[in-house]
């Protein structure tokens, strides 16, 4: 019998090894968690001594945690638009305003993914306030189907195919019982008040509240990550945290300070994704997770999305130093119908935010910038664009008394047209430098640099013409107190 040389034997193996079938990448899971109206810094390993946030906390020790993540803009329904569709708020006609709608041929990351194969879901507030249908969405929602639940979601995958999931929460929006985290064992003379408001018990007391629900959200994202860790699914899963605004209080929620737009962000990657660990310095937006999760799950980003794809920085785990991520830009338009009725006007607002600067364009400053003090065509009347609550009561009920007019003025006071502020020496932006002449040419360089970025990304504020976001539908219906 004739041998079979070595070689040969090589040649055979090396065929048979390139016509065997080829086997692609499992790709990753996501699960997206995301909170109503949790901002920065209220997170444990932000260093917030009072508000306990054990599983961010560990996702943070565990992945990258951003220090300087921001929304597009500060009102729920814009916001959760952006980042559904990876574009800033302003190019998405109606979606740029709270109970509004969605246009169904504008691409969104989960119906992308399902459409590569994902098995995609939601629980809870996904997109929204405001009516889908109008928008074409008859037959599907943004971010999939609502289910009651992440397990019921992960009974419905079919075998094997990978998932996206969006954790949803009407935590720790308003209204709260009051009291509750008192009573729950906090120490409400420990909580760190922001200095644009008075140092009293009823305003730490309405804190430790938000704080509670802060933390009743965080227990939910806690069980997600037990059940993917029972069910075997944890180390191929991308896991996301954040929220969709600042708190809402007064100049937080619907205002474009760090309180309003800043807000805590972590993401995890699973023990088979390459994870990394650290700490994220750089600037990012929301609308640059839609292109993160594509690019991820090995998709083509959309053209339209604006939004620039994290995964350089995921793969590193260190900072980009890069001049795209130096800093953000961010803005609002009509959040409720806060001015004098039967007026639609919004307070629109464009920003950009640098490590040194905050710089707001106000593009009209003769409106009220949370609400009209007189009744308006909002149910809330006083004040409308801020939520209800003890916060805001006291305020308007000391909005006289000698030592306190500063902080009501703070809040509900008309604005200039710019406003210009040092973060260094002024981390909770009380002291607008817009007129001091020593910071002109700091206001000069920031105004041109965002009138330049908007005027790149379209936005209709700047380009001249019709604007039509005072004039689109306020479309509430089936109001609930936890829906604004």
């Amino acid at each position: 019998m004739k041998k079979i040389q070595p070689y040969m034997l090589l040649t055979v193996l090396s065929t048979l090894i390139a016509c065997a079938p080829k086997t692609e990448p499992k790709k990753p899971n996501i699960l997206f968690c995301i909170a109503d109206d949790w901002g920065w810094p209220h997170a444990g390993v932000y260093g917030d001594m009072v508000v306990k946030t054990p599983a961010f906390d560990k996702l943070a020790t565990e992945g990258l945690l951003f220090e300087n993540a921001f929304v597009s803009s500060p009102s729920c329904t814009p916001s959760r638009s952006a980042i559904l569709t990876g574009q800033q708020f302003w190019r998405l006609g109606q979606s740029a305003n709270l109970w509004s709608t969605l246009d169904s041929t504008i691409p969104v990351y989960p119906i992308l993914l399902e459409k590569s194969g994902y098995h995609i879901g939601s629980w809870r507030k996904s997109w929204g306030p405001g009516d889908l249908e109008v928008g074409g969405y008859t037959t599907t929602l943004p971010a999939g189907k609502k289910y009651e639940g992440f397990k019921a979601f992960l009974d419905a995958r079919p075998a094997d195919s990978p998932f996206c999931f969006w954790l949803g929460a009407s935590d720790p929006h308003r209204g709260y019982e009051r009291g509750s985290g008192e009573a729950s064992g906090m120490d409400i003379d420990q909580v760190k008040v922001p200095k644009f408001y008075p140092d009293v018990p009823e305003i730490r007391s309405d804190i430790a509240d938000y704080y509670y629900e802060v933390q009743r959200f965080d227990s939910d994202v806690a069980n997600a990550i037990q059940l993917l860790d029972s069910i075997g699914e944890l180390e191929n899963t991308i896991i996301v945290v954040t929220g969709d605004h600042g708190m809402p209080f007064p100049r937080c929620k619907a205002n474009l300070y760090d309180m309003g737009v800043r807000v805590p962000l972590v993401i995890k990657m699973g023990k088979n994704l390459n994870p990394k660990k650290g700490r994220i310095i750089d600037f990012v937006s929301l609308t640059d997770l839609a292109p993160t999760f594509l690019n991820l799950a090995g998709l083509e980003v959309p053209a339209q999305m604006t939004g620039k794809s994290l995964e350089p920085i995921l793969n590193s785990g260190m900072n980009s130093l890069d001049t795209l991520r130096n800093h953000v830009v961010f803005g609002r338009e009509r959040h409720t119908p806060a001015q004098l009725r039967p007026s639609l006007d919004g307070y629109p607002s464009r920003a950009i935010r640098t490590t040194d600067y905050l710089y707001i364009r106000n593009f009209h400053p003769e409106r009220w910038p949370a609400g009209v003090p007189e009744n308006s065509t909002h149910s809330m009347n006083t004040f409308s664009d801020c939520d209800n609550g003890p916060t805001k009561f006291y305020l308007m009920e000391n909005a006289t008394t000698p030592g306190l007019e500063p902080f009501f003025n703070w809040s509900f006071a008309k604005r200039p047209a710019e406003e210009l502020y040092h973060m260094g020496n002024d981390p909770d932006q009380l002291v607008n430098l817009a007129s001091d002449p020593d910071y002109g040419l700091v206001k000069k360089t920031l105004a041109k640099q965002l009138s330049d970025e908007l005027t790149a990304l379209e936005d209709p504020r700047v380009l001249g013409g019709k604007v039509e976001f005072d004039s689109y539908p306020y479309r509430v219906r089936n109001r609930s107190n936890k829906s604004k």
